[in-house]
């Protein structure tokens, strides 16, 4: 066990350390470190972007269609289709040993529990509510459980970052329709916390299962595969009024393939080159997507809190992935 908790723990650290060097007197990333890390940040970018999509879509279903029905088709039947994608070699991941299969099951299980809390917690407290307290969250879970489990370092740059951000998607929370949030807003907020520690988890094991020596489409298939053991039965019992109409249907497709599949096997490759919690800061994306989306499509209207709060996730984003480059004589070579 020794030897695999080692092993990503030195390898996160090696992120975080590039992502910070080129502020201290030592010489920047090279530009093959910086390009690796870059190309990370973009493919969670992708995946926060489809993600972003989700309520959305959502929006289009069935008016008897419950949360958990939708929580269990896009992580359920997506999961499937993860696992199936990744073929045998998300069955390698669960075959390799005993701290893999740990890391797996824990990260199963937190695939379930996620979208079953986050989808009733949009139902009870809005989905403004619902969307920023998970999203907001999960990067202070995630450094907790770096830190606890893996000894990662947490940095300033990470620290600015994250707050910066998660400033952002608390003034998005006042982006609430007028008189639209749901009825449990506290049991709202609660689920929302669950979901954002959720997903927290199933980053954190992720990224051990990959950093143990397994590809990323393997880690996410065995993970999300597992997870769809405890979802489908859960769509099975709920998913009638989902499934019954052809509305409902091409919703729970376009979930379960698009803001699912896809983007978890993005997301997956991203959380190869970058840290767990550098990814899930990253993925404080989501909202701004969100609440573009909500103009654009559902035709919201946003104040002006809810435009600071997307301009601050947008800064918070930008302190994590650029880097700078200091020239030969030791002066910044840019901000």
């Amino acid at each position: 066990m020794s030897s695999s908790s080692s092993s990503p723990a030195s390898r996160a650290r090696s992120h975080d350390d590039r992502a910070t060097s080129a502020w201290a007197s030592s010489p920047g990333p090279s530009p093959s470190a910086a390009a690796h890390h870059t190309r990370g940040a973009v493919l969670v970018l992708a995946a926060a972007t489809l993600w972003g999509t989700t309520g959305t879509a959502a929006s289009f279903a069935p008016a008897a269609a419950s949360p958990l029905s939708v929580g269990a088709v896009t992580m359920g039947v997506g999961g499937l289709l993860t696992f199936l994608l990744a073929g045998r070699s998300a069955l390698r991941v669960l075959r390799a040993g005993r701290p893999v299969l740990v890391w797996s099951v824990l990260g199963g299980i937190a695939v379930a529990v996620y979208p079953l809390a986050f989808y009733t917690s949009m139902a009870k407290a809005g989905v403004a509510t619902g969307t920023v307290v998970t999203i907001g969250c999960s990067p202070v879970f995630a450094a907790l459980l770096e830190r606890f489990l893996v000894g990662v370092r947490l940095t300033l740059r990470w620290l600015a970052a994250t707050v910066c951000a998660g400033t952002g998607c608390a003034l998005l929370t006042l982006t609430g329709e007028d008189g639209a949030s749901g009825q449990d807003v506290p049991g709202g907020v609660a689920l929302a916390l669950l979901a954002g520690a959720s997903y927290a988890v199933f980053t954190c094991y992720g990224s051990r299962v990959i950093h143990a020596g397994h590809s990323s489409r393997a880690a996410m298939g065995s993970l999300f595969g597992l997870g769809s053991l405890a979802l489908l039965p859960v769509l099975a019992v709920t998913g009638g009024p989902l499934l019954s109409e052809p509305s409902g249907l091409l919703v729970g497709a376009y979930l379960a393939v698009v803001p699912m599949c896809l983007a978890y096997v993005l997301f997956g490759a991203g959380l190869a080159r970058v840290s767990a919690g550098s990814a899930t800061t990253l993925s404080l994306f989501e909202p701004v997507v969100a609440a573009v989306l909500g103009v654009a499509v559902v035709g919201e209207r946003l104040g002006a809190w809810a435009w600071t709060g997307t301009a601050l996730v947008l800064l918070g984003l930008l302190v994590l992935t650029v880097t700078v480059r200091r020239s030969g004589n030791g002066a910044r070579a840019g901000r």
